[in-house]
């Protein structure tokens, strides 16, 4: 198959979005925190409080106990590297889907979820950008191998930003309560922070900032897997040698009737590349993120778990492919490497049901 013969990728095509012309967007480039100056110990209220130094800080601390004047040693306290302060110290409460120690996720629900696919070929043309030739390929591949895993697909063509928000936050208000998982996913051209759909410009943390579990509920506890296929830059990876990293996963062994959870815990979020680079895609074959994410899925649904799928996909992107322009010497022989980001907590096996 192609994926196997490096060095075999007739006509290679970028994911970016270039030089973004008139600049239209609906998100702002800013990084939080930005322009945020030096820490300054204020004291609103005139009582005694706890300095934190970082961006935010999640909850609200109780006062001193009363009568307690301030000679007695104060009370130890886990400090956050936040400055700012989020959310009222409220207990959401959902429904426990699998024991606090399991190490894999509860995959026995009736149904496996819904799979949401936003697939862009052509775009407005006031945003100057080029038709993503090959996307359909992809769209099929991505379709087909979701279906295989039992997922309920949906795939979509050049939606408007509006109706991308529309259908995002329909699927957040769906009932969950009998699916395993969500997942989402955008093929789309991209910049750094910023993804294309058919009209704008969004941030792609639209996507899944509103399936935390305080929010979305019905999906407490299950993963929420997001799958993007955009560029991230305009940098060129030259390549160079890769080291192997061992990595070691930490057990607990208490048995609790009910536990809590972050609120940001059990996403997977998959880039095609890291931030600041391009993401290439045949005209033919499609992206090579797609071809290689279709191949393992089909291969390894029934072996492995998820991040270990997309493991082998990383690898495979980063030692199969090479771009072969040669009529064009600057974007010749560059390579990609997938960037994921996981909060997972267990294993996600996708098998059959």
């Amino acid at each position: 198959m192609a994926m196997e013969q490096p060095q075999m990728e007739l006509i290679g095509t970028i994911e970016s979005a270039g030089l973004l012309g008139n600049g239209i967007t609906l998100a702002s480039l800013d990084q939080a925190g930005h322009g945020v100056g030096g820490m300054e110990k204020l004291n609103l209220t005139g009582e005694a409080y706890e300095v934190v130094d970082a961006l935010s800080f999640f909850g609200k601390k109780d006062k001193s106990p009363e009568g307690n004047n301030g000679n007695s040693e104060p009370e130890k306290m886990d400090d956050g590297d936040s400055k700012g302060f989020w959310g009222t110290g409220a207990t959401n409460r959902a429904v426990m889907p699998v024991h606090m120690d399991s190490e894999v996720y509860n995959m026995s629900h009736p149904k496996r979820g819904r799979a949401l696919i936003f697939n862009h070929e052509n775009f407005h043309p006031q945003l100057d950008l080029g038709r993503r030739h090959g996307t359909e390929r992809d769209r099929h591949n991505l379709t087909e191998a979701c279906k295989k895993l039992g997922f309920e697909v949906e795939a979509f063509d050049d939606l408007t930003y509006h109706e991308i928000l529309e259908k995002v936050e329909k699927l957040i208000r769906t009932d969950h309560s009998k699916h395993d998982c969500v997942l989402v996913a955008v093929l789309s051209h991209g910049d750094h922070q910023l993804l294309y759909a058919k009209d704008f410009s969004y941030k792609p943390d639209m996507l899944w900032q509103s399936f935390t579990a305080d929010k979305c509920p019905t999906l407490a506890g299950k993963p929420k897997i997001f799958l993007i296929q955009a560029c991230q830059g305009s940098q060129l990876d030259e390549g160079t040698k890769l080291a192997r990293v061992s990595m070691s996963r930490t057990e607990t062994d208490s048995n609790p009737q009910s536990y809590r959870i972050p609120n940001h815990a059990d996403f997977l979020i998959a880039f095609s590349t890291v931030p600041g680079y391009y993401s290439w895609r045949n005209t033919t074959n499609g992206s090579w993120f797609m071809q290689a994410m279709a191949e393992v899925f089909n291969k390894y649904s029934t072996k492995k778990d998820l991040l270990s799928m997309m493991t082998i996909v990383a690898r495979k992107v980063a030692l199969n492919f090479e771009s072969n322009t040669p009529s064009q010497p600057h974007m010749h022989q560059k390579k990609q490497m997938p960037f994921i980001t996981s909060t997972l907590i267990r294993d996600v096996y996708l098998t059959p049901k």
